[in-house]
């Protein structure tokens, strides 16, 4: 676990779900990057860590973190000191009638705890933070928007996937009508969060990008497999979390689709809820022998499978209950290492491969496309290479790291919304 020594006065609270996650490797990227650029951060995590590993990125983080209780119940002396010192705050009133009218709208158990959560942080917040900017746009903007009332302060937030498509479309408005700005990762996204913001012009695109001067570099070109020796397979990886909307299962039932006398081996790496269910579906269409199932990985064990693969695929789809991938960055990160491409039109895909140009696509949820496109890519050594190399230009000219990153540096750094605190405020704290 990486040892957090922040920098005293820090002036940005940054509010995460989860810190540090092994699936969410972009979000460190970004703290990493706004600390390089001089932003003052502290972290303030909603729940403790459940992976036991994380990636050298996460060492670079240099932020103090501080764990709200993840349940009120687990730290009631904490939660109750807080509402004693938050209920003195000049913003208390206000803030309490917003959780109240979210509450009538959504009476659960899960919104008493955000509430909970959010009084620990106004009360427990330095004061010297000047403003609150969240990862997500659901729970973590819940709480952080609650806070900000509760002090007085401006806040932000960035809105990836799962958040914009699941979230109840009066609280996207609502939260939305209070955050100064926020930013999302994906042109869908976007188009999507317009159509409920009242205030548009707050929203901007910035994609993830990945920042390449701390990733390995390439590995030398990959052999010339065709499938056509079994001692020497063709070697297919994805890497994601085991969830329904990653469309493991019709990637499984593809590569069952595939020609008996075309040899390849299938790696996963990434932990998730349908881990059991999806080995007893290799099981059961007869390829378990060709698949390896790795689970969660640090960095360093992910780029040597990206190293070793020859192609990398993700079958993402929407899930049943609206949830959909935003622009995964491990798509990136294979064409970064010169892996070509395999992937459906789902999301916000298609805004960076574009089918026969940079990779393939195939309609999500359609297991006997993807099956062809996986046979022909696995078949055809140049198209891989041809493929490969251009995703790679796209990642390098395309998706600016340092671009985004630059812009979220700036917003963060400007005083005037935070200094536009009454002098009230401050004595209060």
């Amino acid at each position: 676990m990486p040892v957090s020594t922040s920098a005293a006065g820090a002036r940005v609270a940054v509010v995460l779900k989860g810190w540090p996650r092994l699936s969410e490797t972009f979000i460190a990227q970004e703290i990493a990057g706004l600390e390089a650029r001089g932003v003052a951060l502290e972290i303030w995590s909603l729940r403790r860590p459940t992976d036991k590993v994380h990636h050298p990125v996460h060492d670079r983080v240099a932020a103090r973190t501080v764990y709200l209780p993840e349940y009120l119940k687990d730290d009631p002396r904490r939660v109750l000191a807080g509402w004693r010192k938050a209920r003195r705050l000049p913003g208390y009133a206000l803030a309490r009638r917003k959780f109240l009218a979210d509450l009538r709208r959504d009476p659960t158990a899960n919104r008493v705890r955000r509430w909970g959560q959010a009084l620990v942080l106004a009360a427990e917040l330095p004061a010297s933070i000047d403003r609150l900017y969240a990862h997500f746009l659901h729970t973590p903007a819940s709480v952080t928007r609650y806070a900000a009332a509760l002090r007085g302060l401006p806040w932000s937030v960035s809105a990836h996937a799962k958040d914009i498509w699941t979230s109840a479309p009066w609280e996207v408005a609502e939260k939305l009508e209070d955050a100064v700005w926020l930013v999302t990762c994906t042109g869908v996204g976007l188009q999507r969060l317009k159509e409920l913001a009242p205030h548009p012009e707050r929203l901007r695109l910035v994609y993830h990008g990945l920042d390449v001067a701390h990733l390995p570099p390439p590995p030398p070109p990959r052999l010339r497999r065709d499938g056509s020796d079994a001692a020497d397979p063709v070697v297919i990886l994805s890497i994601g979390r085991k969830v329904e909307k990653k469309g493991y299962g019709d990637l499984l039932q593809a590569l069952a689709k595939l020609p008996r006398d075309l040899h390849w081996r299938f790696e996963h790496i990434g932990a998730g809820e349908l881990s059991e269910v999806l080995k007893a579906e290799a099981v059961s269409l007869g390829i378990a022998q060709h698949c390896t199932w790795h689970g969660a990985q640090p960095q360093k064990a992910v780029f040597a499978a990206l190293a070793r693969a020859d192609l990398f695929v993700l079958a993402s789809k929407r899930a049943a209950d609206g949830d959909q991938d935003g622009l995964p960055n491990v798509l990136m990160e294979a064409a970064h290492q010169g892996l070509p491409l395999v992937s459906t039109h789902a999301a916000a895909i298609g805004e960076f491969i574009v089918d026969g140009e940079n990779g393939l696509l195939v309609s999500p949820g359609a297991p006997g496309e993807l099956g062809a496109a996986l046979a022909r890519m696995i078949g055809d050594p140049d198209l891989r290479r041809r493929l490969a190399q251009r995703a790679g230009e796209v990642v390098r000219t395309r998706f600016s790291f340092d671009a985004g990153i630059d812009w979220i540096a700036t917003a963060l750094g400007e005083r005037s919304m935070g200094q536009q605190r009454s002098s009230t405020a401050r004595a209060a704290e």
